[in-house]
């Protein structure tokens, strides 16, 4: 491995839009991350997460085709 090639690896201050922040470890030079989702504001970690069926498609599919149109033999 060659020597003083690698950028140097600090500790790196993580702010999200919702308030929250933490400490990890990164190599950007700036010092400061700022995201704008966190485990503690996405909807999947915070558990109001939606499904959405955004209009059917397989049903749609069904419907103009019918149910066996995709078993051919």
């Amino acid at each position: 491995m060659k020597r003083d090639i690698h950028p140097e690896y600090v500790e790196t201050q993580v702010s999200c839009t919702c308030g929250a922040s933490f400490t990890t470890r990164s190599t950007i030079e700036s010092g400061t991350i700022r995201a704008e989702v966190c485990s503690e504001c996405h909807p999947f970690y915070t558990g109001k997460q939606k499904i959405l069926d955004t209009g059917g498609r397989v049903a749609r599919f069904e419907a103009r085709f019918g149910k066996a149109a995709g078993s051919k033999k």
